[in-house]
């Protein structure tokens, strides 16, 4: 869990940026980043979501087996730290440490503050996450001023249970979910039943954003 310092707040005023990250042009999606921070905070908002890999572009796939790439991935998260100014953002980033991992870094105070990684990893469809990266097993939760907020990503919340749950347990009111999911006819419809019943089950708001293309 991580505390970001800000002025105590009745509402957190929440920012959800649209952006086309390219696969492999990180130059190109740090640019995109700044400038969506940017017109966040010049909207007053507080916390600002990104997609799920908006560093990387999704899926980078056999990208992600090259070191280099990983490290350029990490230098990119850490200049862009330096560059949100005032505002937290979470945004999604390939994380090597002892393995691989699909990862939401904190951006807060020009450091990355906190880090979740992502619990559940899907491998059907479009979908081949666990060739390339390990599961975690825990939820993650940060206070934004007076608020404490859940941590999710994309398949975090489409299972029932943990983490969310164990988020909402640890008092968490808001959950936040960045997604990089594909569309097709219909999802969008099944996306608002499958978060309204997440809010449900966890008595907390659910903020949902993906990465661009058509909605849903």
């Amino acid at each position: 869990m991580g505390r970001v310092a800000a002025t105590t707040m009745r509402i957190v005023r929440l920012a959800l940026v649209q952006m086309n990250a390219t696969v492999g042009d990180i130059a190109g999606n740090v640019q995109r980043i700044t400038e969506g921070a940017r017109a966040a905070r010049e909207a007053g908002a507080d916390l600002v979501l990104f997609p799920e890999l908006a560093i990387t572009g999704y899926p980078p796939e056999d990208l992600l087996l090259k070191e280099h790439f990983l490290a350029d991935a990490a230098a990119a998260l850490r200049s862009l730290a330096g560059e949100i100014g005032d505002i937290v953002a979470v945004v999604g980033f390939p994380e090597r440490a002892e393995d691989v991992y699909n990862s939401a870094a904190v951006l807060a105070g020009g450091s990355v503050h906190a880090i979740h990684r992502k619990v559940y990893l899907p491998n059907y469809g479009v979908f081949d996450e666990q060739r390339y990266f390990q599961a975690s097993r825990e939820g993650s939760v940060i206070d934004l001023g007076e608020h404490r907020i859940g941590l999710t990503i994309c398949e975090d919340m489409w299972e029932p249970g943990p983490p969310a749950s164990d988020e909402a347990l640890a008092g968490a009111t808001l959950i936040v979910n960045i997604s990089a999911s594909p569309y097709h006819a219909g999802k969008g419809a099944d996306r608002e039943r499958m978060f309204a019943q997440r809010a449900r089950d966890n008595l907390a708001c659910v903020a949902f954003w993906r990465a661009g293309g058509r909605p849903g």
